[in-house]
């Protein structure tokens, strides 16, 4: 018997390449399109390469008379790019599974932990509101004509590469010369970081399920830490002392407008899940990677190149200036 076929939409980013790895371990055979090869993250031994823009006649070309039993779409962002893939492919797929997003659940939420069945609005991200659109599109799709669509809803997932604060790696270098690093809030608002190996071992269990097909499934670790705990264990992977200066979403959004929709449309509320339906259609899933663990592989690998450990002069700036003017008051 042939090996399940599964075609990537996209393959070199921090999720999709390890779902990509996930697959092939899995037995399926793996073909991935992009626009060329990452040299952060090349892809794996035993993939099918096909190279072409999904956003041009290439990718009609590229597929062109071509079946797949699964069609994994991380590269979809707007209602517009859905419904071109969907009439690109035609009826040559055995199941659709689009990426979308859990920045779409409804902010602040109303409870927790969230749930799949959660509201679906965020006022204040584009992205979110984008994301929102394409599962609406999805869904009436699948209620309409039937087509085998699955909504797979990633939260914070993150690789060795990707330390989960928005100034990256240069937080982790001001935490280890001692400069004193913002955290928004009281850093008391609980989050949720899922490492991408074991999104990607739920995920590869959703791949040609036929239980999942018109479902919408979250996957997300079930280790929620606050930001001050999130910094307090970056700092000591890194043999860091952090030095910690709450300043309120407010200040921090009157000082740079566009950190509204990643603040107060995310990471000032406390964002946990429900982990029960994807656990029930792949049995024996859990994640195992804490984060203390992943923090220490990030820190290998920026270690190991000191090309790596870039530090963004404009975030370094900002951080001064938001200390110099914040750095004594008591965040609310």
């Amino acid at each position: 018997m042939a090996a399940p076929s599964v075609l990537f939409l996209g393959g070199t980013g921090v999720i999709s390449w390890a779902c990509t790895r996930e697959a092939l371990a899995a037995g399926f055979a793996v073909t991935v399109l992009g626009r060329g090869i990452s040299t952060t993250r090349p892809s794996p031994e035993g993939c099918e390469l096909l190279t072409a823009d999904l956003d041009d006649d290439s990718f009609a070309d590229a597929v062109a008379g071509r079946e797949f039993d699964v069609v994994v779409d991380f590269r979809a962002f707007t209602p517009a790019q859905v419904g071109d893939r969907l009439q690109t492919l035609g009826d040559r797929f055995g199941q659709y599974v689009f990426i979308s997003s859990a920045s779409a659940y409804q902010k602040p939420p109303a409870r927790v932990p969230v749930l799949e069945s959660s509201p679906l609005r965020n006022p204040f991200s584009q992205y979110a509101r984008d994301k929102t659109a394409c599962e609406e599109l999805l869904t009436a799709a699948y209620r309409d004509r039937g087509v085998p669509v699955t909504v797979v809803r990633p939260s914070h997932t993150y690789d060795h590469t990707a330390p989960p604060f928005d100034g990256g790696w240069t937080v982790v270098e001001r935490m280890r010369r001692g400069a004193p690093v913002v955290v928004h809030g009281d850093g008391t608002s609980l989050w949720t970081l899922t490492h991408h190996t074991d999104f990607a071992r739920a995920f590869t269990g959703l791949l040609g399920l036929p239980a999942a097909v018109g479902e919408t499934v979250h996957i997300t670790s079930d280790e929620w830490l606050s930001w001050d705990a999130i910094h307090e264990t970056m700092a000591a992977a890194a043999g860091a002392e952090p030095r910690l200066v709450h300043v309120t979403t407010d200040d921090l959004v009157a000082d740079d407008p566009g950190a509204e929709a990643p603040l107060r449309g995310d990471k000032s509320h406390s964002m946990v899940f429900d982990n029960t339906k994807v656990k029930t259609l792949v049995p024996g899933w859990q994640a195992r990677v804490p984060f203390w663990r992943g923090a220490a592989e990030m820190v290998e690998w920026f270690d190991a190149d000191p090309a790596r450990r870039r530090v963004d002069a404009g975030v370094d700036a900002r951080m001064d200036r938001l200390v110099a003017r914040h750095g004594t008051r008591r965040a609310d």
